[in-house]
C-alpha cells in the first residue's frame, strides 16, 4: 500500500491508540489438532458450495484436513478466556483473537495450542462500540496518490496491449466467472455510472469486511479497491470498458488502512477461505506486504521463498484448490534484486508487474527472483497512467502494479469463459505461453506481455506445432519518418497496426510481399515524430514492437 498513505494513517493510530487498554491486543492461536463433531470430509456439501466443488473436481483436488472448519470445542474454550474471538481460519487451524497478556499466559496452558503457537498480529483492537476497548475507527481515508491526466485520454492503449478487443469479438467478457477483489474499501463504487451493470444485474454476488467483522459495509473506506474493481468490471464505453464487465464479484476488505500489522495477512487468508467457499474462480489482489507498523513482524528477502509468509501460504492454498490468484508483484522498484512483496513470492499464482507506454519496465515495478530462485513477477500489463475509476463523477488515471494485476485478472477471467474445461494451471501456462518474452523470461517482466489470442489457441497450437521460427526485424528503427522494412513471419501477408503512445490506432492494413525471404515494405511519410507500438498479425502469430520515428 502506499507509503505516504500509511505514514499519515499511522499517526492517527497512534494518537488514537492513546487511550488504549494496556495488552489488550491481537492475537493468531494456532492449534495442534483439528477434532470434528458436526463436519466430515464425506459430506463436503455442509460447509463448501457446489461452486466450489465442481471447481475441485474440475482441477482434480482431493479435500483434506485444512478444508474442515475449526474445531468448535477449541473455538468454545478460547472464547472463554479472551475479550473476543475475531474470527477462525481452517487452512490456518487457528483463532485470531483479542486478549490481554494475562488471558494469553492462561491460553499457552491449553494442551491443545501449539507450542509457540501464539502469534502477534496487531497492537490494540477495534471495537463494534459495544464492547470495551480502542475504538480506532476514525482514520482517515482516501490517502492515495493518484496522478490524473486528461479526461478525454481514452483506454485503447490498455486493452490493445492484452488483446481485450479480440476478446470480446469473440464473446468473451467473463460471464459465468466469479471473481473475488480483495483489497482496503470501495468507496464510491455503488455511485459510479460505469459500475453500475453490477448492481442492476446482482452481480456482486457477496461481500464481506475482515478488519472489522460485523461491519456489513464495504463502500467505504478507501477507493484503491474501486480503482481495480473498475478495471476488471467498468463497462461504460465512453469512460472505461473492462475485461470482464459480466462476471459474477465477491468483494472483500482485507487491507487496514490505518496501519500495517501481520493481522492483514490473516485477514486475506480468511477471505480466501470465504472465497473458496463460495466457489470463486480468481481472486485478483492489489495488496503486498513487507514491512510493517512494528519492525520485529518485518519479512526479510530471505523469507520471499513461497513458504514462510502467512499470506504467501494461503495463497499457494487458494491455487491448490484451483483458484487463480492474481497478485499485484509491488511498487519497490529494481535497484536491488527481489523487491517483490509477498504473496507475490507464492508459487501456482500470476505475480504482475507493470511497463510503461513505451513497453519498457515501469521503474517502480519491483522485480524478482524469489529467495528461492523463481522468476517473478510472472507477467506485466499497463501499469503507468492507467485509466480507471476512483471518484464517482469521472474516470482518471493512476500508476502501479496495484492497476496492471486486475487486467490480468479480467484477461484470465475471459480465458477461463471460452476454455471452461482448463485446469487453473492449464490457464496459467497459456498465459505465460502466449506473452511477449516466454522464450527468454527474466526478473523484470518475467514472460512479459501476455496476448489474448495466443493464448486462447494456445491449446490448438500445442496439437498442430506454431511454424518454424523466424527472427522479426524491424529496420531502420529509430525510422527517419520515411519507411520501414518488417522482417516478419513465414507467410506473404500479414496485418499491421501502428499504434502510437496514447493508445490510438493510426494505420492499419494488410502488407504483401512476393517471397517470404524479403521483409515488407511500408510507407509512413504522413506519421508524427514520437514513439509507437508495432502491432503483426500472421495467423494466431500476434507480436508487438517498439518504433521510434524521429
Amino acid at each position: 500500500m502506499d507509503n505516504i498513505r500509511k505514514f499519515i494513517a499511522a499517526v492517527s493510530l497512534i494518537i488514537l491508540s492513546a487511550a488504549a487498554v494496556k495488552g489488550q491486543d491481537r492475537y493468531a492461536i494456532h492449534y495442534k489438532f483439528k477434532p470434528q463433531a458436526t463436519y466430515t470430509l464425506d459430506d463436503p456439501s455442509t460447509f463448501l458450495s457446489e461452486k466450489a466443488l465442481d471447481r475441485r473436481e474440475r482441477n482434480q483436488v482431493a479435500l483434506d484436513s485444512t478444508d474442515l472448519p475449526v474445531a468448535q470445542k477449541y473455538i468454545d474454550a478460547v472464547r472463554d478466556i479472551v475479550i473476543n474471538i475475531q474470527y477462525n481460519s481452517k487452512w490456518m487451524n487457528a483463532s485470531i483473537v483479542v486478549a490481554t497478556d494475562e488471558q494469553i499466559a492462561a491460553i499457552k496452558q491449553l494442551s491443545f495450542v501449539k507450542e509457540d503457537g501464539i502469534e502477534l498480529v496487531a497492537k490494540g483492537f477495534y471495537t463494534d462500540n459495544k464492547t470495551p476497548g480502542t475504538n480506532i475507527l476514525n482514520y482517515p481515508v482516501n490517502i492515495r496518490i493518484l496522478s490524473k491526466t486528461k479526461d478525454e485520454e481514452d483506454y485503447a492503449f490498455q486493452n490493445n496491449l492484452l488483446g481485450m478487443p479480440d476478446m470480446h469479438a469473440e464473446g468473451l467478457t467473463g460471464k459465468g466467472v466469479t471473481i473475488a477483489v480483495f483489497d482496503g474499501g470501495f468507496l464510491n463504487t455503488d455511485k459510479i455510472e460505469g459500475m453500475k451493470h453490477l448492481f442492476d444485474n446482482n452481480q456482486i454476488i457477496a461481500t464481506r469486511d475482515f478488519v472489522t467483522p460485523w461491519s456489513e459495509n464495504v463502500f467505504r473506506t478507501e477507493t484503491h479497491g474501486t480503482a481495480a474493481l473498475s478495471l476488471i468490471a467498468a463497462n461504460d464505453v465512453n469512460t472505461l470498458v473492462a475485461g470482464a464487465y459480466d462476471a459474477n464479484y465477491v468483494l472483500c476488505i482485507t487491507e487496514d488502512v490505518a496501519s500495517e500489522y501481520r493481522i492483514e495477512e490473516y485477514n486475506w487468508v480468511r477471505a480466501a477461505e470465504y472465497a473458496d467457499s463460495l466457489g470463486v474462480d480468481i481472486i485478483n489482489s492489489s495488496l503486498g506486504y513487507v514491512s510493517f507498523t512494528d519492525p520485529s513482524m518485518n519479512y526479510e528477502k530471505s523469507d520471499l521463498d513461497g513458504k514462510t509468509a502467512v499470506i504467501t501460504q494461503g495463497a499457494f492454498m487458494a491455487g491448490e484448490r484451483g483458484i487463480l490468484v492474481v497478485n499485484s508483484a509491488g511498487n519497490e522498484g529494481s535497484n536491488t534484486a527481489t523487491t517483490i512483496s509477498a504473496p507475490a513470492d507464492a508459487e501456482g499464482i500470476l505475480a504482475v508487474g507493470a511497463v510503461s507506454k513505451d513497453l519498457t519496465k515501469s521503474s517502480f515495478s519491483s522485480v524478482g527472483p524469489t529467495a528461492d530462485g523463481r522468476i517473478k513477477p510472472d507477467v506485466v500489463a499497463l501499469g503507468r497512467g492507467v485509466r480507471l475509476w476512483q471518484g464517482s463523477n469521472s474516470t482518471s488515471t493512476a500508476s502501479g502494479t496495484s492497476f496492471s494485476a486486475p487486467q490480468i485478472a479480467a484477461l484470465a477471467a475471459g480465458l477461463w469463459q471460452g476454455r471452461p474445461e482448463w485446469t487453473k494451471d492449464q490457464l496459467i501456462h497459456y498465459i505465460l505461453q502466449s506473452s511477449s518474452q516466454h522464450k527468454d523470461p527474466d526478473d523484470q517482466l518475467g514472460y512479459g506481455i501476455p496476448d489474448f489470442e495466443l493464448a486462447y489457441y494456445g491449446e490448438i497450437l500445442d496439437v498442430v506445432g506454431q511454424p518454424e521460427n523466424t527472427t522479426t526485424k524491424i529496420y531502420p528503427n529509430p525510422s527517419d519518418g520515411t519507411e520501414l522494412f518488417i522482417q516478419f513471419g513465414n507467410k506473404k501477408e500479414c496485418d499491421f497496426t501502428l499504434i502510437n503512445k496514447n493508445g490510438q490506432i493510426i494505420n492499419q492494413n494488410t502488407l504483401t510481399r512476393t517471397s517470404n525471404e524479403e521483409p515488407y515494405e511500408l510507407e509512413i511519410n504522413a506519421v508524427h515524430s514520437g514513439l509507437y507500438v508495432v502491432q503483426l498479425q500472421e495467423g494466431v502469430n500476434l507480436e508487438r514492437h517498439k518504433v521510434i520515428i524521429q
